[in-house]
């Protein structure tokens, strides 16, 4: 029984798709399912109910994903102490990134990092909230920040920040949207966000509650700020609140009073990562930097 047997193994059944999982890995889809097969017949089970278009776990696969999940952490845990005897941290450091850098904190994270940790490679990778927790979970990322309710069961976090964010519509639907309720909030046009972006996760949750949809006229990407297009009359869009209450008191938004909706800025990483030195190192510069506790 070989680790990368194991690791693809672990990466299939968090992914369910052979395909994201070999370009998770590396690899080639052909060696993702020569490793699951030989892994297989080591075991004397069948992992994974295979079917067109989909690949699910077994019974037997379920009950073996905790145990495979250990061996990984213990072996992470294993290579980070070698590491630590050599008095060195080598290789690469992956760290996703959600919205804008200076809401992160990044250039300082990124100049301790560096100066810290000479012989790192380190890289950034941006991308939508949701597919940043997919890829840590999977381990295609030895970290990343993330926005979302709270931090994902599949993942470990450090909590750095609570985000408020306010609805807020265009300064000429004022007199409308401020005797608004729920129901009429929800019929008036809203500007969405990709499926996997935090801020479209929290609309949802947050017209969910309600037992309301809204009415998206529009999906916008980081590119489009919601900010600009909300101010130039397209709908209403969930802003944070450092940026939505600033504009309305330029008159360039107005809020809708009733609510706030609160987010949580964390860094996460993999469960397999705890005794990783890089990421060791990252979470100490982390917690400098944001004031946060151990």
């Amino acid at each position: 029984m070989e680790i990368y047997q194991l690791r693809a193994f672990v990466t299939v059944a968090k992914l369910g798709h052979l395909t994201r999982a070999a370009e998770v890995l590396h690899v080639t889809q052909p060696a993702v399912t020569a490793q699951i097969k030989a892994l297989e017949e080591e075991l004397g089970l069948t992992l994974f109910d295979r079917r067109p278009g989909r690949i699910t776990l077994t019974k037997a696969g379920e009950l073996m994903l905790a145990d495979a999940e250990q061996v990984l952490a213990a072996a992470g845990s294993l290579l980070g102490k070698a590491m630590e005897l050599k008095g060195k941290v080598t290789g690469s450091l992956v760290i996703g990134t959600v919205g804008d850098p200076d809401s992160l904190r990044l250039g300082s994270l990124l100049n301790s990092l560096v100066r810290t940790l000479p012989l790192l490679d380190i890289k950034t990778r941006h991308g939508h909230a949701e597919e940043l927790r997919d890829l840590v979970a999977a381990e295609a990322l030895q970290g990343a920040f993330y926005i979302g309710p709270n931090i994902p069961r599949e993942v470990l976090g450090v909590p750095l920040q609570t985000i408020q964010y306010r609805i807020a519509g265009p300064f000429g639907f004022r007199p409308r949207l401020l005797h608004a309720g729920w129901r009429e909030i929800a019929g008036m046009p809203w500007i969405g966000a990709p499926a996997q972006h935090h801020a479209q996760t929290l609309l949802k949750d947050m017209f969910a509650r309600q037992g309301l949809t809204p009415n998206t006229v529009l999906e916008s990407d980081e590119a489009a700020s919601p900010h600009s297009l909300v101010r130039s009359g397209v709908g209403l869009a969930l802003l944070r609140e450092d940026i939505a209450v600033p504009a309305s008191e330029r008159d360039e938004v107005v809020i809708w009073p009733h609510t706030r909706v609160a987010a949580l800025l964390s860094f996460i990483y993999p469960k397999t990562a705890e005794h990783d030195p890089a990421v060791i190192a990252t979470l100490s510069q982390l917690r400098t930097i944001w004031g946060v506790s151990h």
